[in-house]
């Protein structure tokens, strides 16, 4: 069990670390990662602990804690100063006929359906373990706690949900969290569309930064984080009652 600093947040329940486990990452590493529990978060609050490189799922709190690897570097997108690139301007266009909206995060049947369709064509596709959700366990899955920050980004072909972002809007900025899609909406890369929406999303709500996670350079399906410019990386894992120093980086030299 870790040690607890005079800095720590209201209502913490848990904080642990894994032993160290082969990196689903980097084939070469070892991973661990340190959690703490809460059932209950202000955004002030989660927005603190994100800045510091934490993200957040469900009731966890987590981020890195690898013994001999510091390739996880936390990533975001300032809004005002970001520019789409050529590609990111023409799937900005090609979505066009796609409508979206944004709205405290919730689950109905058709949110069910879709996640459903989106996790069995991981299944084919990518080897995922098969698994169907329903009401309940979609509830205990992302909806779980008092977290007034949670909210979803809803995305309709005409009167059809094809999409939905659950991202965590604090008073200062956003945290991406996890997006899910109509495997018939997937050729009009709906995941770049996506992080294009939040970002205009903070930019019209004058929300500074979006956070995007974890950046790696090696690893082809995190990799990708750094080609919306321009973005910041965050120097080490700060402990919560110290600064958080982040450097402005380029794409390919991040």
């Amino acid at each position: 069990m870790s040690h607890r600093s005079a800095a720590d947040l209201p209502g913490e329940l848990l904080r642990m670390t894994t032993a160290p486990e082969p990196c689903s990452y980097l084939n070469e590493e070892r991973a661990a990662l340190t959690y703490r529990v809460y059932t209950a978060m202000t955004p002030e609050h989660l927005e603190r602990l994100i800045s510091r490189g934490w993200r957040r799922f469900n009731l966890q709190i987590f981020r890195p804690s690898c013994p001999n690897c510091s390739q996880c570097i936390g990533i975001r997108v300032p809004s005002k100063d970001f520019r789409p690139s050529r590609s990111q301007r023409r799937i900005w266009k090609q979505n066009q006929h796609i409508t979206w909206d944004v709205q405290p995060a919730t689950v109905s049947e058709q949110h069910v359906e879709l996640y459903n369709a989106w996790h069995t064509e991981r299944t084919q596709s990518r080897g995922w373990p098969v698994s169907q959700t329903n009401l309940i366990d979609y509830q205990e899955t992302f909806l779980f706690g008092n977290f007034p920050s949670l909210h979803e980004f809803r995305y309709f072909d005409g009167d059809t949900l094809v999409g939905v972002g659950l991202v965590d809007v604090m008073p200062n900025s956003l945290s991406s969290a996890y997006f899910y899609y109509s495997p018939a909406w997937a050729s009009f890369s709906p995941g770049t569309f996506s992080a294009l929406v939040e970002l205009e999303f903070a930019r019209q709500t004058g929300r500074s930064h979006v956070y995007f996670g974890y950046w790696i350079e090696k690893c082809s399906s995190m990799a990708y984080k750094n080609r919306f410019q321009p973005c910041e990386l965050l120097t080490g894992y700060p402990a919560d009652d110290a600064e958080p120093v982040w450097r402005r980086a380029e794409q390919g030299t991040a």
